[in-house]
């Protein structure tokens, strides 16, 4: 009679037998379709191990199922490959979910100019395949878990008392489950793509990265700004690629007033015509303003997104700036200020015709001044103090008796 063990080993290299030739089997099949498509050879890339370690996992299981010798491990030993199969089952549906997002995304190149479906196709197939991913994994632990016999006794009693679970669960992931719905909402809405050029925050970049919880914004500077789906939301933001990437740019010089508009105009026409940064489509000088003794020119161009349209206003700025300085060196901004000559003697007043009511200008003017001040006269010629009191001892008297 055979012993068991040895009819055991038998039957286990049997089903590895099988099993590596039904994977050299699909192998030869896929590299027959791949000769006249490529998306299998990518299947292959994506696909390959977790196909393989299911397979050779099912064939373990059926030979520890036929002929293990051991019945009375039998049990645990399903239910491990219970939970290991579920495992790599799990990886394989990943797998296949990465597979299919990511060939639905190379159908549509977002390197070109008009990329606008392209990045919405590519946000909304990113954000499908991080719900289905958590999907997946949620699923398989939860029937990993099931597998225990006491588990499924606790989910009985979790699933009797669902409604009180739910609400505690929606008060406790609020804020979790408003940014989940908000990323989905931005998504589908169409309100922001992957690669759109916003402003948010008074920040200038690029949507790098949605996910279900956060925007990741790429900066012109390289950093890196993190925002909840629940700010774009809830807060206003500026989006220069939401129907299109063409922008209007506006370029403003402060000249003197003896800038000739008209040569610059035929200037810029000429600038334009010598760059590829210029799209064609605007091309505009205008004086806005003439106050403050300077005269503002605004200059309005146009391209194709908002890097080159950076570029271009620089371009256009210096070219402009080099002309003005070498052709009309006039026409720089200048500061006026008016001199005049003044003299320092004292300007002295006209004599008046009249006279009357005044008191200087006139010998009659002089004396009512000094009647009604009293002024004392004071005598030139060296005399001493005893004869000036005695003169205030008179002007005294004089007023007593006025």
């Amino acid at each position: 009679m055979l012993d068991p063990w040895l009819g055991f080993a038998i039957t286990v290299a049997a089903c590895i037998v099988v099993a590596i030739v039904i994977t050299a089997a699909v192998s030869l099949a896929v590299r027959l379709v791949a000769r006249k498509k490529s998306w299998p050879s990518r299947l292959v890339g994506y696909a390959r191990r977790p196909f393989r370690a299911l397979l050779l996992l099912v064939s373990l299981w059926i030979a520890f199922s036929l002929a293990f010798p051991d019945r009375d491990w039998l049990d645990t030993i399903d239910q491990i490959f219970t939970m290991v199969a579920i495992a790599a089952g799990a990886w394989l549906a990943v797998a296949l979910v990465r597979f299919g997002t990511d060939l639905a995304i190379g159908r549509y190149r977002i390197d070109v100019p008009d990329n606008r479906v392209a990045r919405r196709i590519r946000t909304q197939t990113l954000i499908l395949r991080r719900l289905a991913i958590a999907v997946i994994v949620v699923i398989a632990i939860g029937a990993a878990l099931l597998t225990f016999p006491a588990v499924r006794t606790v989910g009985a009693s979790l699933l009797a008392s669902a409604g009180i679970a739910s609400i505690v669960a929606g008060l406790a992931a609020q804020s979790v489950l408003a940014n989940m719905f908000a990323g989905v909402q931005l998504v589908f809405s169409d309100a922001l793509r992957v690669d759109d050029v916003v402003v948010v925050e008074g920040e200038w970049g690029r949507v790098g990265e949605i996910t279900l919880s956060y925007v990741v914004l790429d900066l012109w500077d390289d950093r890196r700004l993190v925002l909840p789906c629940t700010y774009f939301t809830t807060q206003p933001f500026q989006n220069w690629t939401r129907q299109g990437s063409e922008l209007l740019g506006a370029i403003e010089l402060d000249l003197d007033w003896r800038v000739s508009p008209s040569r610059m105009r035929e200037h810029l026409a000429e600038v334009l015509a010598e760059t590829a940064l210029w799209d064609s489509r605007a091309s505009v000088l205008q004086v806005t303003e003439a106050t403050g003794g300077l005269v503002r020119v605004r200059i309005l161009v146009s391209a194709a997104d908002a890097g080159t349209l950076f570029d271009l206003r620089c371009y256009v700025r210096e070219a402009m700036v080099s002309w003005v300085q070498r052709t009309m060196p006039a026409a720089l901004p200048v500061q006026r200020v008016m001199m005049t000559a003044e003299s320092t003697e004292p300007q002295l007043e006209e004599p008046r015709g009249d006279n009357d009511g005044l008191f200087t200008g006139s010998a009659e003017a002089e004396e009512r001044r000094s009647s009604f001040t009293q002024a004392i006269p004071v005598v030139a010629g060296g005399r001493d103090d005893g004869d000036r009191s005695v003169d205030a001892e008179d002007a005294g008297d004089q007023r007593s008796t006025a």
